[in-house]
């Protein structure tokens, strides 16, 4: 299979992520599916497409007729059955296992014997999730940055059985989009979490352990470090959910205590601060 055959496109969840990959995907020509479990999720989702259109159009890179366009490349839907007609699909749901292990295990049923299965996951082994299929040569990773309309990176990640042709339809898929594709090999957290969620973690150990309030701690990222956002800033935006499964990947995948979460983050989740989707995280966004 060449980029050229993909013509429909799944994506699983309709959330931050999900929208954002159906958005770019739908830009660049492609029919998309987009599925989540429930109908407001996807209609939820759709909204968020919407907006990016607009703002699009407000600033002249797209025409009212151009964004009614791309709108009507999105076929929304709720069951897993419906994915069956396409050629690529980009699985975004929660950053847990069992429901990625579920998911690609009835996928690989569901879907056409040339489809190609890729994640988003941000720190899940591909070769673990690709041992639940009976194509594991066709399963990659695909992770995208938030919010992915925006940011150009996409992190594409073989696992031991991902064939070249599934690499090279992905790598090129990417730049299709419009993205820079970046090789990762597979460990856990790839490249960019393996960095990024280190730092955030030390950020919130500073705050637990009263080295800097809040503001300070972002401002001196900001300011001496020439960062856009301040790391706790950005675990807000990321969703604080997300930041402890990945460190608890990270832990779990390299028994090193310097993947250890902190218990402030730990206890923020526990509390249900999970960031800007719950209006309330390390800043107040009600």
């Amino acid at each position: 299979m060449q980029v050229n055959d993909v013509k429909v496109l799944g994506v699983i969840g309709a959330g931050q992520m999900g929208h954002g990959i159906a958005c770019v995907a739908a830009l660049s020509g492609l029919t998309v599916i987009l599925n989540d479990i429930s109908m407001e999720y996807v209609n939820k989702g759709i909204q968020g497409i919407d907006a990016v259109l607009t703002r699009n159009v407000d600033k002249g890179k797209l025409t009212n007729e151009e964004k009614s366009t791309v709108l009507h490349r999105i076929k929304p839907c709720t069951a897993l059955n419906d994915l069956a007609d396409a050629d690529f699909i980009v699985e975004a749901a929660s950053e847990n296992p069992q429901i990625k292990y579920k998911l690609f295990s009835d996928l690989d049923v569901l879907c056409p014997s040339h489809a190609i299965l890729a994640t988003n996951t941000s720190s899940i082994p591909i070769g673990r999730i690709a041992s639940v299929t009976k194509r594991a040569d066709k399963v990659i990773g695909m992770h995208f940055m938030n919010p992915v309309p925006v940011m150009k990176l996409v992190e594409v990640i073989r696992g031991l059985a991902t064939s070249d042709e599934t690499f090279d339809v992905t790598w090129n898929l990417s730049i299709k989009f419009g993205k820079t594709p970046a090789l990762a090999n597979d460990y856990p957290g790839f490249i960019a979490n393996r960095i990024l969620m280190p730092m955030i973690n030390e950020a919130i150990y500073s705050l637990y352990e009263g080295v800097g309030t809040r503001e300070s701690i972002d401002t001196v990222m900001k300011l001496g470090m020439n960062h856009p956002m301040g790391p706790l800033a950005l675990a807000d935006l990321i969703g604080l959910d997300t930041c402890l499964a990945i460190m608890e990947t990270l832990y779990e995948g390299f028994k090193d205590t310097k993947y250890r979460p902190c218990p402030l983050l730990r206890r923020y989740v526990e509390a249900g601060w999970l960031g800007c989707k719950t209006k309330k995280g390390f800043y107040d966004y009600t």
